[in-house]
């Protein structure tokens, strides 16, 4: 029985996607649910999942566009998968040839012993050397599966010989240039991003924050934290909770124009920035106002890694109405981050860094983080804008302001 591999809809509204990559090769065994293959749209890239075990047959290559609900490829589910583990029967076990039995019980003589290759000066980095004694790998198994040798590898392997004999060598300049076509969700990434900077008044103002409440917080309740909640204490749950109580009282930088309308909401969906392979991708945390920080950091590392496997659908990706940027863990110090539409605003957090600052009339070594807000002057003014910032960095410099209730403040922040 031969089945069927069709490419899926991303959205209503898109007909064709780019068959980004296969995971398998023509002609493979593949397993019932695995993945073989992506295809990736302007909006979101998904995966092919195989409906059945099989042999796969590959009709569209890597690279081209085709449209919804079109046949990317079949599997053969007549041939008989084995499952993964499963051992030979005796039955199943082969037989060896007489000839090859008879020529295990002679000895070879000396003469005729084939000489074993040298190793002992294969090179491996340490990572290597240890993923091979966990395997059990010798440096013939490597060398025995790496694929051809190829002039390029010849070539590196003389420069570098001649590096170790300190001799210098004449290294040819390279003019050479790698191409490759553009995916649809870059483009769309591009077209954004100038539609932004063409369409907006956008503007930036910066603040700065101290870290100091903040680190002790995580540092006093960390353990307690992991051990109630199973996930670690960030950073970005802090600023998403002050990001929602200053939206509350800045609802203009919450808001977004459609048409001729102002649109307000009255509820808070953060976007989380998180770089990827396929580029920046911006997943949705919804009612961000409702949430405590153990959930807000549960569905910051749910989205994040499922951001960066390409695995969102569009709707986890749509429908924002703020955005917060971390370029701080790239070590950015200061930028200005650009909005994403048709949002009016957009938080860029930076790299923590010590550095000298006034307390009370004394210079004491602080660590302090960059804040920048982009946001749309046709939209926010500059009051709202610069009240907002400065209200998210009291919020950060005095955890406590952000909750009120009968226990500490700090563990009712944390929900202990």
């Amino acid at each position: 029985m031969t089945l069927e591999i069709k490419i899926p809809s991303p959205g209503e509204s898109i007909t064709e996607v780019e068959l980004a990559s296969w995971f398998v090769e023509d002609g493979a065994i593949v397993t019932r649910d695995q993945e073989v293959g992506e295809i990736e749209s302007e909006k979101a890239t998904l995966p092919l999942i195989a409906p059945q075990s099989g042999k796969i047959a590959l009709l569209v290559k890597a690279g081209a566009t085709v449209r919804v609900g079109d046949v990317a490829a079949s599997i053969d589910t007549s041939v008989d998968v084995k499952e993964p583990g499963r051992h030979q029967t005796p039955e199943e076990e082969t037989e060896v040839p007489d000839s090859a039995a008879k020529r295990e019980e002679v000895p070879d003589s000396a003469g005729d012993k084939p000489t074993a290759p040298d190793t002992s000066k294969v090179k491996a980095t340490p990572v290597a050397r240890e993923m091979m004694e966990k395997e059990s790998l010798s440096v013939e198994d490597i060398i025995n599966g790496l694929r051809k040798i190829s002039a390029g590898d010849v070539k590196q392997v003389l420069a570098h010989r001649g590096e170790l004999k300190g001799m210098a060598q004449h290294v040819e300049k390279s003019r050479e240039a790698d191409r490759k076509k553009i995916s649809q969700l870059r483009r769309k990434i591009s077209e954004r991003l100038v539609t932004v900077k063409n369409e907006t008044a956008m503007l930036t103002t910066f603040n700065e924050a101290d870290m100091s409440a903040v680190i002790a917080i995580r540092k006093k309740y960390q353990e307690q934290f992991m051990e109630k909640h199973g996930i670690k204490l960030g950073f970005m749950s802090f600023f998403t909770k002050a990001v929602t109580e200053a939206l509350r009282l800045y609802p203009s930088v919450n808001s977004y124009l459609d048409g001729e309308e102002l649109v307000i909401p009255r509820y808070c969906d953060i976007g989380i920035a998180v770089q990827s392979e396929k580029g920046l991708m911006v997943p949705v945390i919804r009612n961000a106002e409702s949430l405590g920080l153990a959930e807000l950091e549960k569905q910051i590392a749910d989205l994040a890694t499922r951001a960066r496997k390409a695995r969102l659908g569009i709707d986890e990706m749509s429908g924002g109405t703020f955005t917060i940027s971390n370029g701080g863990i790239y070590g950015s110090m200061l930028s200005t981050p650009i909005l994403n539409p048709p949002q009016s605003g957009i938080l860029g957090m930076h790299n923590i860094m010590e550095r000298p600052v006034a307390i009370r009339g004394t210079v004491e070594i602080r660590p302090m983080m960059y804040l920048a807000l982009s946001y749309d002057h046709r939209v926010i003014d500059g009051r709202d804008s610069v009240g907002f910032l400065r209200t998210v960095k009291e919020f950060i410099e005095e955890p406590a302001s952000m909750v009120f209730g009968s226990t500490s403040a700090d563990q009712f922040l944390l929900g202990l």
